[in-house]
């Protein structure tokens, strides 16, 4: 790959992963601290990530692929991205935010897969170069983190004082560069198509067979119950490490992505040591302690049980979904491997996290006493759900071997 395109789809994946994360952490403190939102209403604005995962599979099956170069609509919908953002950053009424944050996250979810799309036309060797160009959309969600508490906007004085509404702005105007870069980055046009192709064809939907595979229901429907735990991860987190007045919060969360890349290493060791399903319970096993460790721990003595939960994430995310990902490719035909994989993007990113967050806005409410949550009893629903899903999973997925690396495992 020429230095000039590798240059620029790093880049690429910086800003696009730098956006998500400059504004979807702390966006449940946002909301309840500036625009006075329920744990219902927070639930609305986090769905909108879900929906959106619904919707951009038609987008890109249906429109992109087919009229569109790849970076042309992703300059596009990230333009209309920046104007959605900003107006989100100049909103103090929940009725009048929840519009902006639900186009914005209808333009913004397509674009995940089109940066995957440019990257991969540009590479002769997706399996060696696409990590590392990928790293580097960890790291911009890390340096998104970093300034936010930098500059002191997730502090106590910096919410109270509104600083939080500067994410947006911040983001808004990221989202802007990229829509104007992306129309410098290198030609993408449609892939041609059978024009006999149904719709179901179209968006990846026609893999909904697979799921004749008992094996594979087994583990399609387990990742969607796991996300109504992630849900609460997404949703509750920063809220709940600002009001325990944990010192920069949303910097400390991205240990959690520093997590997730080391933990991509360790996933072939698993994987050829202990197999699909052990590394897949392993997964969800984490996603139990993590939240018994955030019910218990504290901002005080304890903290480190708070850091240790944060730090799982790479076991949470990597060990199941990642893994997932892999066992989602094994078990789909080799014309059929894109297609499945949007399949469990659509179960997981979209109904499982629409489940998840509405599930969690309504616990979150019914243990708010006064302005204070009893967060040891939120955190120990996910906990206990995450280990029903845990049984689920070890009794009825039974054990079989892929393919992986040349190798059964």
């Amino acid at each position: 790959m020429k230095p000039l395109v590798r240059f620029q789809l790093s880049l690429m994946m910086f800003l696009e992963f730098f956006i998500w994360g400059g504004w979807f952490v702390t966006l449940g403190t946002f909301l309840g601290n500036n625009l006075e939102a329920s744990g219902a209403q927070s639930a609305m604005a986090f769905s909108t990530q879900s929906w959106g995962a619904i919707i951009a599979p038609f987008i890109i099956g249906l429109i992109a692929d087919k009229f569109f170069n790849a970076e042309r609509i992703l300059g596009v919908l990230h333009l209309v991205g920046a104007y959605l953002m900003y107006q989100m950053s100049q909103t103090t009424d929940f009725a009048v935010f929840y519009p902006y944050v639900l186009g914005y996250m209808i333009a913004y979810m397509p674009t995940l897969a089109l940066v995957n799309s440019v990257a991969f036309r540009q590479m002769n060797n997706p399996s060696k170069d696409f990590g590392w160009i990928r790293v580097f959309g960890t790291v911009g969600w890390i340096v998104a983190g970093f300034i936010i508490s930098l500059l002191g906007w997730d502090s106590q004085s910096g919410i109270q004082d509104g600083l939080l509404s500067n994410t947006f702005t911040m983001t808004a105007i990221a989202s802007a560069f990229l829509g104007v870069f992306s129309f410098l980055l290198p030609k993408t046009p449609p892939i041609k198509s059978d024009e006999n192709q149904s719709i179901l064809e179209k968006t990846g939907l026609s893999s909904i067979t697979m799921l004749k595979n008992k094996n594979f229901l087994i583990f399609f429907v387990s990742s969607i119950l796991i996300c109504i735990p992630l849900a609460f991860y997404y949703q509750n987190t920063n809220p709940f490490l600002t009001e325990l007045q944990m010192e920069n919060p949303t910097l400390k969360q991205s240990i959690g992505q520093i997590s997730e890349v080391l933990f991509m290493l360790l996933i072939p060791v698993f994987l050829l040591r202990f197999g699909i399903k052990k590394t897949l319970l392993f997964g969800m096993l984490a996603w139990v302690i993590r939240y018994v460790l955030f019910a218990f721990g504290n901002a005080d003595e304890l903290s480190f049980m708070l850091l240790i939960g944060i730090a799982l994430h790479g076991v949470c995310y990597d060990f199941f979904f990642v893994s997932g990902q892999i066992y989602t490719d094994s078990k789909a035909g080799s014309s059929n491997k894109s297609a499945a994989q949007g399949l469990i993007t659509l179960a997981t990113y979209g109904v499982g996290m629409l489940i998840g967050f509405w599930v969690a806005g309504q616990i979150t409410d019914n243990y708010l006493v006064g302005e204070i949550h009893d967060w040891k009893t939120i955190w120990l629903y996910p906990a206990g759900f995450a280990a029903l899903v845990f049984v689920f999973f070890l009794i009825a997925f039974k054990n079989e071997k892929i393919e992986y690396k040349g190798e059964k495992v």
